[in-house]
C-alpha cells in the first residue's frame, strides 16, 4: 500500500506535499509523488522543472518517509494518471491540493481535483494552501 500526492509546482502542491508528508508519517506508509503533462511538458506550468523537482526530492528526503517520484508524460491527464496508479498500487489514500474557483467556474469547467474526488476507490484528501 502507499499515500499518493498530485504534486504540482504552486502553492496548493505545496500544500498537498506537506499534508501527504504528515499523514505517511502518521500511517507509516511509503509516499508516492506523482506530476505529470498530456505532452506538453515543455509548455505545461503544472510540470515540475528539473529544479522545482530537484527541490522536492531533497524535501522528501529531509523528511524520512519512504518515498518515490514519478513525473510522467503520457497522453492522460492528471486525473487517469493517478487514479490509475492508485489502483495499481492500492493506495490508501490520495492527498490533492485545491485552488479557489468561482461557482460558474466549477458549473462551466471539470476539474482534475473533482475526477478524483468522484472516481476514486480509496479515500482522498483535498487541501487548500
Amino acid at each position: 500500500m502507499a499515500i499518493i500526492v498530485g504534486y504540482v509546482p504552486t502553492q496548493e502542491g505545496v500544500a498537498a506535499l506537506d499534508s501527504a508528508i504528515e499523514e505517511a508519517r502518521l500511517r507509516d506508509q511509503r509516499l508516492v509523488v506523482v506530476n505529470s503533462s498530456r505532452g506538453e511538458a515543455l509548455v505545461d506550468k503544472r510540470y515540475a522543472s528539473h529544479d522545482q523537482w530537484d527541490s522536492v526530492e531533497h524535501r522528501l528526503a529531509d523528511s524520512g518517509v519512504e518515498h518515490e517520484l514519478k513525473q510522467l508524460v503520457d497522453g492522460k491527464d492528471a486525473a487517469e494518471q493517478i487514479l490509475s496508479l492508485a489502483h495499481e498500487l492500492n493506495a490508501e489514500l490520495i492527498v490533492i491540493g485545491l485552488r479557489r474557483r468561482s461557482p460558474v467556474g466549477k458549473l462551466l469547467m471539470g476539474s482534475q481535483a473533482q475526477t478524483i474526488l468522484l472516481q476514486s476507490d480509496c479515500p482522498v484528501l483535498a487541501v487548500k494552501p
